[in-house]
């Protein structure tokens, strides 16, 4: 018995060619371009907000110190906000893709086309 997992069939999928066909079409761009608005500010921010919690660690010991109730200091506080901006941008960015990336991915589906099927779409013909 052999323990290959099996693997695309030869004519399954997109060749090259027709991936740049693809990715050179209005819609992918308009993926693309949807992908990036979000993803890039995002990561500039929760980068940005993590790297200051690291550095006020560093530099503003006796800020990150100061008391905020009973035993528990602004570090803690800041550490746990940490883990909480983590799960609200995984939530916000299920909704954008759900909302609005998968619609579109639908559209690059819909209109690519494989090369040598008669101008229908890659999942005719199978």
């Amino acid at each position: 018995m052999t323990t290959e997992s099996p693997g695309p069939a030869p004519g399954d999928g997109l060749d090259s060619a027709a991936y740049t066909h693809m990715s050179e079409s209005p819609e992918f761009q308009r993926l693309k371009a949807a992908f990036r608005r979000f993803v890039f500010p995002m990561t500039v921010a929760f980068l940005a907000w993590y790297l200051l919690y690291v550095v006020l660690s560093a530099y503003a010991r006796d800020f990150m110190g100061t008391k905020v109730v009973g035993e528990i200091n602004v570090a803690l506080v800041f550490g746990l906000l940490q883990f909480a901006s983590t799960f609200l941008i995984a939530w916000a960015y299920e909704r954008y893709a759900r909302r609005t990336l998968e619609p579109l991915a639908a559209q690059v589906i819909d209109t690519a086309v494989t090369p040598g099927t008669g101008g229908e779409t890659g999942e005719a013909g199978k």
